[in-house]
């Protein structure tokens, strides 16, 4: 009768601890999972240029944090087949959530599937691969080129020589395309008298570099009457040029926005009046957010834009110096 009792009670001791052990996964971890059990994100991405990004990546990481999670970035240097190789690895690897930064369909459209066929939570930023219950992420592209644009034509009485800095290839790029395309159409007194961009690891230096010549070309005060930068790399790269040659009547509007090209906004002398944006640590955090709410099942839309906002030079003071974390004193819509 002793010896029954005792086995009995080894065997409810038994039960207890293996009920105990798989009880500790539900945990009250804020990412889902124990403590030690964080959930591990992939940031795949297809270059990390400039303040930008590193403000945008920033975002990402601390939103990954808040929730407990753990983050890997992946930077393919703006190759698009090392991009794709490393979304395979991340699906491999069996990450607990992707992430896709400026993704193209051809390069990442069966990696992506591949994610979604292992039910591995997948959100992208300004990528134009379309699948459903896989959320995209945008700045609405159009906004920000009308925004950057109508602020052209409204501070040049609607007409002028301008210099284009575009590149083709990113998603974003193309939809700002297309509002460039209607804003000539818009303003026949517009004229595009050069065009060029190139997207690289001194993307910034090498528009500089190609700014210089178009400036060479176009020797003669009137000769230019702005740039159109449709990415901050490329603003940053023109400014630098404009100044260097002394030729600051030319006026450069931009796209996107970091504290290096506030710096450069706000020196005495700057050529860029103004550029339309939306804080890149938000789409860092509104990414990373999203794949989180996918995580715990909740419902997230296809699409998640954000509002970007017209930041003028003009808005700046002239004896301090901004950075992002103050701009909303001075920008009354930054960062909402």
């Amino acid at each position: 009768m002793k010896k029954k009792f005792r086995l009995t009670c080894l065997a409810i001791l038994a039960l207890s601890t293996v009920l105990t052990a798989c009880g500790g996964a539900g945990g009250n971890n804020a990412a889902g999972g124990a403590e030690g059990n964080a959930k591990r994100i992939a940031l795949v991405m297809r270059q990390n240029v400039g303040t930008f990004s590193a403000q945008y990546i920033n975002g990402v990481k601390a939103e990954v944090e808040k929730n407990g999670g753990e983050l890997t970035v992946f930077n393919a240097e703006g190759d698009l087949a090392k991009m794709a190789s490393n979304l395979d690895a991340a699906v491999n690897q069996h990450f607990d959530g992707i992430l896709i930064d400026h993704g193209t369909a051809e390069a990442l459209q069966q990696g992506a599937e591949k994610a979604v066929s292992k039910k591995i939570p997948l959100v992208l930023f300004d990528t134009d691969i379309k699948l459903p219950g896989v959320p995209v992420v945008e700045q609405d592209d159009q906004k920000l080129a009308d925004l950057s644009l109508e602020k052209l034509a409204a501070d040049n009485g609607g007409k002028g020589n301008i210099v284009k800095i575009w590149v083709a290839g990113f998603a974003p790029m193309e939809k700002r395309q297309i509002t460039y395309e209607a804003f000539l159409k818009k303003y026949p007194d517009v004229k595009e008298i050069a065009a060029f961009g190139t997207a690289s690891n001194n993307t910034a230096l090498d528009t500089q570099t190609q700014m210089e010549a178009i400036l060479k070309k176009y020797p003669n005060k009137g000769d230019i009457t702005a740039v159109w930068a449709s990415w901050d790399e490329f603003a940053k790269g023109a400014t630098r040029a404009i100044q260097q040659a002394g030729r600051t009547e030319i006026k450069v509007y931009g796209i996107d926005l970091s504290d290096e090209d506030l710096q450069l906004m706000q020196d005495a002398d700057s050529p860029w009046k103004a550029t339309a944006a939306v804080d890149p640590s938000n789409i860092g955090r509104v990414h990373a957010e999203t794949v989180f709410k996918k995580i715990k099942g909740e419902q997230v839309p296809d699409s998640v834009k954000l509002n970007p906002v017209l930041v003028n030079q003009d808005d700046l003071p002239k004896d301090k110096k901004v950075t992002m974390s103050d701009l909303s004193q001075y920008v009354k819509e930054w960062g909402k």
